[in-house]
């Protein structure tokens, strides 16, 4: 059931959202003993939601259950980003996505799993004492990260339901492709980063994961907007991109990024995303092979670099003074702070905190960060050259199909960087884009990735829709 169905028949009287409310949790308790996709399940907010709600159902999302990834704030709900460090930290304040959320009659049901403070791909770089989420189709191999947990429930939920997600690096479309949900990340400014626990702030997106575009464009659309309270949201018309849905593609132009069929992408990957090209074809969408060589070369490496640089300066805060874990207070600050950090952060935090802060520091910031920002900004030129000829750039979304556990732990970290290799593109420009699931391989997902230029959130509903129709997923 679509949300606007289910919100039809909540207004209608058909669903009791009180007694629903109660079986989505005890579904939730139960899918996360074996899958360990929350951080931490709100159940005492979540009855009081459906009380109010069930004696007056307003709202484009009456009474729909909804959970966030843990970087997104709650008020009086503990938000740790997945990591020790902020444990026992309760904000005083909803981000405003959530506020937006629960203003249309949301359900606020819990908080979910990610790699700490979003550092992987894979999720399985979460904070110190905590499981990493397990594959809804297969508990032996990864979600995907970092937004893993939110991907694995949106899949596993046997409720109508939808998550809020981030992105830093791809952080929602890799998780979403690999369970074979729908992943949408907005233009870079479109939804405020308010209350958002921050990686790389020049990067971090808010975006949502559902079952079908529809659902996910929808929440998209409530959340967006101009905020007072956040400097870089942006004050663009938010376009109702639920309304795109299955609209003509006539007169559109697609790119195919020929860069998304090279090496290291493995065949099933690129032969499903043919298989959805020739569909488009036979429906007389034209389609031309395209390539981004500058993005193709430098945007991994690029990210990785103005990602980490930031990240150093954001954590910089976490030293056991204000924020969540602490220590006894001996020694030196740098004693009282090293030791705080060093005890309570996992070992991909430190390797980020390391490398970033290595080249922010004097000497080193013009041979790396702002070499990235220059370099940043000519990827973004490539890719607004190919968009004034197309609509819309479509690739494989990752490289391979969900890993297993033990092969996870064969790679180095320079290969887990490699996972990015497709989507980094995207997000260090700051566009928008969109996975969703076109195909199967040994009964595992496979995700299309579909990319537009700035603030056309509405052109990737119009495409993913048709696409979503085409395969019949």
């Amino acid at each position: 059931m679509k949300i606007k169905e289910f919100v039809s028949k909540v207004k209608k009287g058909e669903i009791d959202v009180f007694e629903n409310t109660k079986k989505v949790l005890a579904s939730l308790k139960d899918i996360d003993k074996e899958h360990f996709y929350m951080m931490h399940i709100c159940e005492d907010l979540a009855l009081d939601q459906a009380k109010k709600i069930k004696n007056k159902p307003v709202g484009r999302l009456a009474g729909v259950p909804v959970t966030l990834k843990d970087c997104i704030c709650v008020k009086g709900v503990p938000s740790t980003s997945g990591s020790k460090i902020l444990s026992g930290y309760k904000p005083t304040f909803n981000a405003t996505a959530v506020q937006k959320l629960i203003d249309e009659g949301a359900i606020i049901i819990g908080k979910t799993s990610q790699d700490e403070f979003g550092f992987g791909a894979l999720n399985t770089n979460t904070g110190i004492g905590i499981k990493a989420p397990l594959h809804p189709l297969d508990k032996t191999r990864v979600c995907g990260g970092s937004s893993g947990g939110s991907a694995g429930i949106t899949k596993k939920a046997d409720f109508v339901h939808v998550s809020l997600a981030e992105s830093t690096g791809g952080s929602i479309v890799c998780p979403a492709s690999f369970c074979g949900v729908v992943g949408f990340c907005p233009t870079y400014g479109r939804v405020s980063r308010y209350g958002l626990i921050d990686y790389g702030s020049s990067l971090d997106k808010i975006g949502t994961m559902a079952l079908t575009v529809e659902d996910a464009a929808l929440v998209l659309e409530i959340i967006s907007g101009y905020d007072e309270n956040e400097s870089t949201s942006s004050d663009k018309r938010v376009e109702p991109f639920s309304e795109y849905v299955d609209t003509d593609l006539k007169n559109l132009k697609v790119g195919l990024i020929m860069d998304g069929f090279g090496d290291g992408v493995d065949e099933p990957i690129k032969k499903a995303v043919q298989k959805v090209i020739d569909s488009l074809k036979k429906n007389k969408v034209k389609i031309e092979e395209v390539n981004l060589p500058l993005t193709s070369k430098y945007s991994l490496s690029c990210y990785y670099l103005l990602a980490m640089t930031e990240a150093s300066t954001n954590l910089a805060k976490y030293c056991g003074i204000r924020y969540g874990a602490t220590t006894d207070l001996k020694g030196s600050f740098n004693e009282f702070f090293s030791k705080v950090r060093s005890q309570n952060m996992g070992d991909e935090a430190k390797r980020r905190i390391i490398i970033g802060t290595f080249a922010r520091m004097a000497g080193h910031r013009d041979a790396y960060y702002l070499r990235s920002t220059k370099i940043r900004t000519k990827i973004i030129e490539e890719y607004k050259r190919l968009f004034k000829k197309y609509d819309v750039l479509i690739s494989p979304t990752m490289p391979i199909v969900a890993p297993k556990f033990d092969d996870v732990k064969k790679l180095s970290p320079l290969q887990n960087f490699m996972m990015d290799i497709l989507i980094a593109g995207p997000n260090l420009a700051g566009m928008p884009h969109i996975t969703l699931d076109v195909a199967d391989e040994r009964s595992l997902p496979i995700g299309l990735l579909i990319i537009a230029d700035h603030f056309n959130e509405s052109k990737l509903v119009k495409v993913a829709s048709n696409i979503e129709k085409i395969v019949g997923r």
